[in-house]
């Protein structure tokens, strides 16, 4: 998942070519969704830092710009899925769930900084390297955005909403 591309006219890459940046990788079943940076792709065993890092080159020298990258394999988005507590919640509306991904396990000072911030109406719940939230009046309004959390957890963010996780998992087990 790409952060920051094609938002409000800035570091726009058509997703052709964004496919083709991975092909370039020799990543394999390249496929994107919507027009926000969620890539799907095989890759051969490597460590998600080194790809990490081939992929962030690539956006570089193609596009002439470095942006945020967060990978997660087939198998951590299922988890993803089934780990979200708010799903447990009767009647809870999932068009008002979101989930930020980050680049590394928040610190415990870090935790301790969101669990101060007073972020009402909207909730959250810490899994790992996600956040779950939930944003009754839309995530256009949260406290918790992507740079909020970058800044309290000193990690790298990127927000999808529950739609688009779903759909990444569908994409990711095709």
């Amino acid at each position: 998942m790409l952060r920051g591309i094609n938002v409000g006219g800035q570091k726009i890459i058509k997703m052709k070519s964004l496919r083709a940046s991975f092909e370039a990788l020799r990543l394999g079943r390249v496929r994107t969704y919507v027009q926000s940076g969620n890539v799907i792709f095989e890759a051969s065993k490597t460590s998600p830092d080194n790809l990490s890092g081939k992929i962030r080159e690539e956006i570089l020298s193609d596009y002439g710009f470095s942006v945020p990258l967060i990978l997660r394999t087939s198998g951590e988005m299922e988890k993803i899925v089934s780990d979200n507590p708010f799903l447990e919640e009767r009647g809870i509306d999932r068009s008002r769930l979101h989930v930020s991904f980050l680049s590394t396990l928040p610190a415990e000072a870090g935790l301790r900084k969101l669990d101060a911030l007073d972020a009402l109406p909207d909730r959250f719940s810490v899994k790992g390297r996600e956040v779950y939230l939930h944003c009754p009046n839309g995530y256009g309004r949260t406290k918790l955005s992507n740079n909020a959390l970058e800044k309290l957890l000193s990690a790298e963010a990127t927000t999808r909403n529950w739609k688009t996780v779903i759909a990444l998992v569908g994409m990711s087990s095709e």
